[in-house]
């Protein structure tokens, strides 16, 4: 199972998509329906969908694998009392079939399996997927069992203010961040190295977009990172070299993960500043 992509709903479709097409380097993948489809240079047919609505909001957050691991999450959510889209042929890029599963907070997430795969672009300096996902939790514990139990993923790691959990090698597919409201907190887009994210950087000062967290490394994944808020009001990552990790992995306690006073990342060269401007109003929408 691998983490395939995020839906989004947007006040300004037009304007996001220029934005993520011209200055964050996705591709365009095509419209259907009034929802307009952008790849990366992964063999996914689509890593974003963004659909035009009154309001900001994650439609879902998906997943593609094997009919059975898509049966065995249904089958454990129907167990556990989860609220069950019904399973269905989805009209997107690629084809796919599957369903809609919310979480304890309202979070949906859709498994799939798809009928056709994309083709593999050549690496450029532009995203090659989406790697992870950070939703923010007010009960972090019990999205945390919930990913874990229900879905089938594995903790990786645990901070003070954030767990990471696994679906694949990757360190993290998704984490929760501790807060007060249950809101989306980011996307990251994988780039294929340290320079590509650098030179990201670059693209976005060039636009009149400045980073408000990195370049840094994080604990956690071990990834560099490079923080930025998008046009329509949601914070995006551009990140590499995100540790992969096998069975055999030691998660993470809080007590691991601590700096020295004015550090919070590996390297300690950029501080964090609030994001001026931010919506950060991406609410989940049920399932």
């Amino acid at each position: 199972m691998r983490l395939r992509s995020v839906d989004l709903e947007v006040p300004d479709r037009e304007t996001a998509v220029r934005f993520l097409v011209d200055t964050w380097g996705l591709l365009d993948a095509g419209e259907r329906n009034g929802t307009a489809y952008l790849r990366a240079t992964e063999d996914l047919p689509y890593v974003i969908s963004l659909t035009r609505a009154s309001a900001p909001a994650v439609s879902s957050v998906t997943f593609s694998g094997t009919r059975p691991e898509m049966l065995a999450i249904r089958k454990r959510a129907a167990a556990a009392g989860a609220k069950l889209g019904p399973i269905r042929d989805f009209d997107e890029p690629g084809g796919a079939s599957g369903f809609c599963v919310e979480g304890p907070e309202g979070h949906v997430f859709r498994f799939v399996t798809a009928k056709k795969r994309a083709k593999k672009l050549r690496p450029d300096r532009g995203p090659m997927q989406v790697t992870h996902v950070v939703l923010n939790a007010r009960d972090r514990d019990a999205c945390t069992r919930f990913a874990v139990d229900v879905l089938g993923f594995r903790l990786s790691d645990r901070t003070g203010f954030m767990s990471f959990v696994r679906c694949d090698r990757v360190h993290h597919a998704i984490a929760y961040a501790k807060g007060d409201n249950s809101l989306l907190n980011h996307i990251a887009f994988e780039m294929v190295d340290v320079d590509a994210v650098m030179r990201g950087i670059g693209r976005l000062k060039d636009a009149g977009f400045e980073t408000f967290w990195g370049p840094g490394r994080h604990g956690p994944g071990n990834n560099v990172f490079a923080y930025f808020v998008a046009p329509f009001g949601a914070a995006i990552e551009y990140t590499a070299e995100v540790q992969r990790v096998g069975p055999s992995y030691k998660v993470g306690k809080p007590e691991d993960w601590t700096w020295p006073p004015n550090r919070n990342d590996h390297w300690g060269i950029s501080k964090r500043a609030h994001p001026a401007g931010a919506d950060f109003g991406f609410r989940p929408i049920s399932a």
